[in-house]
């Protein structure tokens, strides 16, 4: 068939140009990688774990959040935002925005019981917002905890479908798993292969996430100036065992010795100053299936060590503020700041898991059918000094799981509002026109 213009074509029929037998008389073509169009805006997701709707000062908490408190004086501070009450059924709807039994997560990444709406792998024919911005030109980047591969395959030789790098990202550093303590963090991943920190290495997770992710920034900006970037930065803290660093631990000394009640009734009255609650809202009764004790029933020593474990939990956040802000500053001297997107959340409400006294040995409360370890003792028995720092895996007890969760009732787990209601703060200073707008829904009655 010499001559004819396609001789030679077989297997070349997506080429746009007909297919000669010689290169001199094939006109050529390039294919051109999928841009995002011009000024199209980066994307910085922060999620939060277990971190409870009032726990931010936009949101009525005394804990310093001035970087995210910032964010919501330029965007908008949602007051209505629902989430699901666990982990990982929360991390599939995010990710893909369908239900999370459609997603395959009706609950926690663990077991696998084999039922279509809790596959525990997300489904190969719901794209995450991480494949979609990656198919309109976007970078993407996913920092920090996935929780969503089932739990046998949360290992190098595994299926890794389900992992961030084969779901769109670009992109990984972070833990599979649904919680890792933040001081020696156990099986960290980058993109698809195990990393092994340093065990002498006393780094501080928060601080190395954000590490990572301005890492990973800086290195795009150095290749890609122009192109826009889609950062998923999915905070471990403050998810327990609950850790933080002793010099954000101790600005807190002396803040919680007042006692779980009257920092519940301070934090509402800060909400209806703010406009979070209506100001005629009411806080509810005491959860008649999760009683607290009255905190000037407690021994001196119980508040002590009460208010020590408050005091771990807000030097955390306050942690991922300061982190916050240190990323907030990278962007400002890369020229993104102003064209970025913030998005700040929570999975789900506070954590009540600590039980009515708290426990220092957080593991411990997932041991039932046997007593726990002689060697867990020493956890157990952790000096006050050292609750919260690199020796101990502690959990604040549900009093102050009900002061995060202020106004609503009940928590993590749970359907009530103190399970799904989480804050959500969305600022854009290029794009959102009534900068410090409010709530984007009316304020709900506490009750």
């Amino acid at each position: 068939m010499a001559g004819d213009p396609r001789a030679g074509a077989r297997g070349y029929e997506r080429f746009p140009h007909p297919v000669t037998e010689r290169a001199a008389t094939t006109e050529r073509a390039w294919r051109r990688p999928r841009s995002a169009r011009p000024g199209a805006p980066n994307v910085v997701l922060i999620l939060a774990d277990d971190l409870g709707f009032s726990d931010v000062g936009a949101y009525g908490s005394e804990i310093r959040t001035p970087h995210l408190d910032a964010l919501a004086d330029t965007g908008v501070t949602y007051t209505n935002y629902h989430t699901n009450p666990v982990c990982s059924p929360a991390r599939a709807s995010l990710l893909t925005g369908i239900n999370s039994h459609r997603a395959g997560f009706a609950e926690v990444a663990h077991a696998d019981p084999g039922l279509p709406n809790n596959v525990l792998e997300l489904p190969d024919d719901a794209p995450t917002i991480a494949e979609s911005f990656q198919a309109a030109g976007y970078a993407t980047i996913a920092i920090g905890k996935w929780h969503l591969a089932k739990e046998s395959h949360m290992h190098e030789g595994a299926d890794q479908h389900s992992w961030p790098v084969q779901r769109g990202f670009d992109r990984y550093f972070g833990h599979l798993d649904g919680f890792s303590q933040l001081f020696h963090p156990h099986r960290l991943y980058v993109d698809n292969s195990l990393y092994e920190p340093d065990p002498d290495d006393d780094s501080y997770l928060t601080d190395v996430y954000t590490d990572r992710a301005i890492g990973y920034l800086s290195g795009l900006r150095a290749n890609e100036p122009e192109k826009p970037f889609f950062l998923y930065l999915a905070h471990t803290a403050v998810h327990a065992p609950l850790q933080a660093k002793e010099e954000d631990i101790s600005r807190y000394r002396g803040v919680y010795e007042a006692g779980w009640q009257q920092l519940r009734e301070e934090r509402f009255a800060a909400q209806r100053a703010l406009g979070i609650v209506d100001e005629h809202a009411e806080l509810p009764d005491e959860d008649p299936d999760f009683e607290v004790a009255a905190w000037d029933e407690l021994s001196a020593s119980q508040r002590e060590l009460y208010a020590r474990y408050m005091s771990v939990y807000a030097g955390a956040v306050d942690n991922m503020d300061q982190n916050l802000g240190r990323l907030i500053e990278h962007l400002k001297a890369s020229g993104d700041f102003e064209n970025t997107i913030f998005a700040f959340a929570s999975d789900n409400g506070a954590s009540g898991e600590g039980g009515p006294e708290g426990t220092r040995s957080y593991l411990s409360k997932f041991v039932h059918d046997v007593e726990p370890p002689e060697s867990w003792r020493v956890d157990l028995e952790t000096p006050l000094e050292e609750v919260g720092g690199p020796r101990s895996a502690i959990h604040y007890p549900r009093g102050w799981a009900r002061v995060s969760a202020t106004p609503y009732r009940y928590f993590k787990g749970h359907t009530y509002g103190g399970g799904v209601r989480a804050p959500l703060i969305i600022s854009w200073q290029r794009g959102i026109g009534d900068a410090g707008g409010g709530a984007a829904a009316e304020s709900p009655a506490a009750a």
